[in-house]
């Protein structure tokens, strides 16, 4: 899979981005100036605030309002990242939400690895793809699509724009330097902050909640909670998880130039919001990603003899398979069984299974109270926890079963 991500990716789209870490260089033959060193820093925070506030908490999730005025203005100054526009940005991202950490992720390290999770993916063909029909409440304004369009405008004005305020050490150190960290600080959310880290809450993903990362990009490092919750314009969701992006908008929100930001339920803070089914059904695979029902079932066969019941249910197994090869090859084909027959006998022999199984012991086949403790391992304490621990021996059981069915000898 590795392999065929690394062939479509398309080269010639990654020479900018490549000439833009090389133009860093150039620091050694400016030097470094109190100006332009102030001005890299400045437009460090500034333009990362522009993508968290912005693109980010804006642009993909509306976790605030604000006037098209200064929406514009939001766009415009995440242009200036040269992290192309607005619009792209939050196809992107709202895509990655959908199918967190799943093959279909554009960018889960579980999946692609950790280099195409981090830069890789922007140059795939297919990875990089906006799927513009999830964001009609951006395309409906013609401002956002000419930025969109024209993404590496803004930049250009802002490297045009360090180059006269402070000369060539403010282009290669303000503008290229700047650039460069700011991209790395931003892709390391979409790698880092699925690999190192704290899981508080269940996702059913890699999302995880780092502190360092928090500091280095705004408060965007509080991962494991955004995805938890992902309305909030706030990501540090406790006091002492610092959330910069979060306390400007607060201070925009007072001037009126932005409203109506959104926080998380009380339920959510106190740990008592309930997660829907399709995440319980995620978590409660994932729990069990780690066991092979191939590798129970082959354990399981070793000891039939040892359990006269499971002995007899494997005995009932050949016997239907001896039978329904027999039958096939003797009767024309009016006469085969219907397929719903024959899916009535291995669903009767699967239930049959299943009971014994959740009976027998065996040191490969996990109790229910051996999940329990994997998931509060992964998990903070949860109403959902329990039902997620159940979910999650049943689809084992049901795995191992259909494997004894298939094979049972």
């Amino acid at each position: 899979m590795e392999e065929d991500l690394h062939n479509d990716i398309v080269y010639p789209a990654a020479v900018p981005f490549v000439l833009v870490h090389l133009a860093v260089l150039g620091v050694f033959w400016t030097g470094f100036t109190t100006k332009a060193v102030i001005l890299a820093v400045v437009l460090y925070l500034v333009r990362m605030w522009a993508i968290t506030a912005g693109y980010h908490r804006y642009f993909s999730h509306r976790s605030y309002k604000t006037s098209r005025p200064f929406q514009f203005f939001l766009a415009f100054l995440g242009g200036t990242s040269a992290q192309r526009g607005a619009i792209w940005w939050a196809a992107i991202h709202r895509h990655h939400h959908l199918h967190s950490d799943t093959p279909l992720d554009v960018h889960s390290p579980r999946h692609t690895g950790f280099l195409f999770s981090h830069v890789g993916w922007i140059f795939h063909n297919v990875k990089s793809e906006a799927d513009y029909s999830t964001v009609p409440d951006l395309t409906r304004y013609p401002e956002l699509v000419f930025l969109n369009r024209w993404h590496l405008l803004p930049a250009v004005i802002l490297a045009v724009g360090t180059f006269l305020f402070a000369g060539w050490p403010g282009l290669f150190v303000g503008f290229f330097l700047s650039t460069v960290v700011l991209y790395h600080a931003t892709f390391a959310i979409n790698s880092l902050a699925h690999v190192v880290g704290k899981q508080r809450y269940i996702t059913a993903d890699d999302s995880r909640n780092n502190w360092w990362l928090a500091v280095i990009t705004l408060g965007e490092g509080w991962h494991n909670n955004h995805h938890y919750y992902q309305s909030s314009t706030r990501q540090g969701f406790f006091w002492w998880e610092i959330d910069p992006s979060y306390y400007a908008l607060k201070v925009l929100s007072w001037l009126g130039l932005v409203r109506d930001l959104r926080a998380p339920p009380q339920a959510i803070y106190e740990g008592e919001a309930r997660v829907g089914t399709k995440v319980r059904e995620k978590a409660a695979r994932e729990l069990v990603a780690d066991f092979s029902p191939a590798e129970i079932s082959e354990q399981i066969r070793r000891v039939w003899a040892q359990v006269p019941s499971l002995n007899q249910l494997r005995d009932h197994v050949l016997e239907l398979r001896t039978e329904m090869e027999a039958r096939w090859e003797g009767m024309t084909l009016p006469e085969v069984p219907s397929g719903h027959e024959v899916q009535e006998r291995i669903k009767e022999i699967r239930t049959q299974l299943e009971e014994l199984l959740a009976e027998v012991r065996l040191p490969d086949l996990p109790s229910l109270d051996d999940i329990r403790r994997m998931a509060a391992e992964r998990y903070r304490e949860s109403p959902d926890l329990d039902s997620i621990v159940a979910r999650a021996q049943e689809i084992l059981l049901q795995s191992v079963s259909m494997e004894l069915v298939a094979h049972p000898a």
